[in-house]
């Protein structure tokens, strides 16, 4: 079973190359300067948070999570980024972030826990499935 904790600084070359494995899955590349941003807003833990799965001490995981307020409900937590290395899948550490966001969530007072996937990410949506309520929205963006 993978466990989770907040991530350590020495976790920061892991948690970048998860980082990035997540992004390519996407079709995205970053500058390091993103990454940097990213991390010191990690670090600091007031607005996004992170959290790191391990296995055998290995972090195979990661999960990015904010708060953020509703008009129809108390606060909600958004998990904007979940990404478990390949060679881990299959092996609890995706269900053990959901997991840990929500317990988190739920400590803060938060009404629901939700994220967004691809709908043709077939493999993950196996396990949202089991651990969420598809509603059926479909998201739209307008680039700024």
């Amino acid at each position: 079973m993978a466990s989770v904790t907040t991530l350590q600084s020495d976790d920061r070359p892991a948690w970048e190359e998860l980082f990035c494995g997540y992004n390519a899955f996407y079709g995205r590349t970053w500058p390091a300067d993103r990454y940097d941003r990213a991390w010191e807003e990690f670090q600091r833990g007031d607005r996004v948070r992170a959290l790191g799965a391990r296995l055998d001490g290995r972090l195979v995981g990661i999960a990015h999570f904010l708060v953020h307020a509703s008009t129809t409900s108390p606060d909600v937590c958004y998990l904007q980024d979940l990404f478990t290395a390949p060679e881990a899948r299959g092996r609890g550490v995706a269900r053990a972030l959901i997991r840990a966001v929500g317990a988190w969530a739920s400590d803060q007072g938060c009404d629901r826990l939700y994220w967004l996937t691809r709908e043709d990410n077939h493999t993950a949506r196996r396990l949202y499935d089991q651990v969420a309520e598809n509603r059926g929205f479909i998201q739209y963006v307008v680039p700024l």
